[in-house]
């Protein structure tokens, strides 16, 4: 969770440098527990309207429309940290932020980010910035 909130509160919009495997996957997961949590007071209101089909089709009730809000706040809140944290991930494996827009080729983009998201950091230092992990001699390495 510290990470989490350190990624929002310390490196909000923060596009340059890099970020280490566990900053983004921890950043990712607790986006997607929080994410997972908020979704549940929208099923608890929605799933009865639901089984009311004549209902549902009457638009967006205020019930309905609350209980998606703190979804949709939680999602802006998270949605620029998100981009920043991948742009810096694929820094440390020096590549350019811009293979994120790979993502968008349909079937094949996201599974080739998601590769490049799970490659280990270029050892050193590189164009985006010393190596997050430090510079290790080969014996500390082991």
């Amino acid at each position: 969770m510290k990470i989490f909130l350190n990624v929002i509160k310390n490196h909000y919009a923060d596009f340059r440098g890099r970020a280490r495997r566990n900053e983004y996957w921890m950043f990712a997961l607790f986006s997607a527990i929080i994410g997972f949590v908020l979704q549940i007071p929208f099923y608890v209101v929605a799933l009865p309207l639901m089984a009311q089909p004549d209902e549902m089709g009457s638009g967006l009730s205020p019930a309905l429309f609350l209980s998606m809000l703190p979804l949709i706040l939680f999602g802006l809140i998270v949605f620029i940290p998100s981009l920043a944290v991948t742009v810096r991930r694929l820094h440390d494996g020096g590549r350019s932020g811009w293979w994120y827009l790979v993502s968008f080729v349909p079937l094949i983009g996201s599974f080739w980010v998601l590769y490049l998201l799970v490659l280990d950091s270029e050892p050193g230092n590189n164009k985006w910035g010393p190596s997050p992990k430090g510079s290790l001699t080969p014996t500390q390495q082991w």
